[in-house]
């Protein structure tokens, strides 16, 4: 049954991405990796390509996203991973069409972070006005964010 497939490879895909979180990065490819043989899910191929971020590899990390968003390009968190590796690669100015790729997703979550990243990479720039207008969005999604809400503050304040 394709649903209990599914089912069963997000099932892993989870297993793998508490490994990740609990610092066994080796593990947590074997993981994503059973979980795309039982079913390729972007979900799986996304996370493995995390996980290979853990080891540096963005070259790789980056084909794991385009899988991703080959198999559900209505899923959002490869396009920003794709724009966060290519920052970690110096290439800031391919980047923000991925995070603007990300932000009109129709399945993403955390939505906020996109628009977090893009303030980020705006303020690296010296683009202080974009920088701000991402991160109000930013706690638009997602009120009360510690993190806009201080990088916004540290902005108004060096404008003002």
């Amino acid at each position: 049954m394709p649903g209990d497939s599914r089912s069963r490879a997000l099932d892993l895909c989870d297993e793998g991405t508490q490994a990740l979180l609990a610092g066994d990065v080796e593990e947590a490819i074997d993981l994503f990796t059973e979980s795309l043989k039982v079913t390729p899910t972007a979900e799986s191929y996304t996370f493995r390509g995390w996980a290979y971020s853990f080891l540096g590899r963005y070259d790789d990390a980056i084909d794991e996203c385009r899988k991703a968003i080959a198999t559900d390009p209505d899923f959002g968190n490869p396009y920003n991973d794709i724009g966060s590796y290519l920052v970690q690669l110096g290439r800031r100015d391919e980047a923000v069409e991925w995070f603007q790729k990300a932000k009109r997703a129709e399945r993403y979550e955390p939505r906020h972070f996109p628009y977090l990243n893009l303030g980020r990479l705006y303020y690296a720039r010296g683009d202080a006005a974009a920088a701000a207008q991402e991160l109000e969005e930013v706690l638009r999604l997602n009120p009360g964010d510690s993190i806009a809400t201080a990088f916004l503050q540290t902005l108004r304040y060096k404008v003002n």
